[in-house]
Formats: structure tokens, C-alpha cells, sequence
């Protein structure tokens, strides 16, 4: 399935999300390894976007919600556990839920 944003075909999930978000993820994120001067400095631009662009949570929003429509297949891809034959309840694996 093609994601395409603004006229530009997305090659992947983050480019889809940078394209549509007009930013990197790595502004929001920050990178493994950056130093303290790096993230004062990402955050004052992300503090400068948010300032100019006061809509900017609702574009996210609208985002997130398309991301997850456009993956909900995969999102909610859930493989019940067989039913327990002598009491109709399923087996409990010992596994901490997620």
C-alpha cells in the first residue's frame, strides 16, 4: 500500500510521519547519545514550532490517528489462546500481559 503525503510517495512509516508533520521525529524524540547542549537546542526549535504553529497538537492528533487507521490491520492482529478443555476457559501461559 502506497502512503502518500502532499504529493510525495512516503517510503516508510517515520517518513510518512515526518512529511505529514513537516519535521523529523528526531525533534520530538530526541537521539540516543545527544548531549545536554544538543537537547537545550532541539528543544528551543521544538519550543519555536510550537509558538508559531499553535495548531500544531491538533495536525499530531490527526497524524496518530491516520497512522493508526492506515495500520489497524497489524495493531489489533491478536491470536487467542485455545480454550482449556475441561473447564471452556483458556489456558493461562504464566506471561505478564502487555
Amino acid at each position: 500500500m502506497k502512503s502518500i503525503v502532499a504529493g510525495r510517495v512516503a517510503a516508510s512509516t517515520t517518513e510518512f510521519i515526518e512529511l505529514a508533520l513537516g519535521t523529523p521525529l528526531e525533534l520530538w524524540l530526541g537521539v540516543e547519545g545527544e548531549s545536554e547542549m544538543e537537547r537545550a537546542a532541539r528543544e528551543d526549535a521544538a519550543r519555536d514550532i510550537l509558538a508559531d504553529n499553535p495548531h500544531f497538537p491538533d495536525r499530531v492528533s490527526q497524524v496518530a490517528v491516520q497512522a493508526i487507521e492506515a495500520h489497524a490491520l497489524e495493531l489489533f492482529n491478536v491470536t487467542l489462546l485455545p480454550a482449556c478443555p475441561a473447564s471452556g476457559r483458556r489456558q493461562h501461559r504464566g506471561g505478564v500481559a502487555a
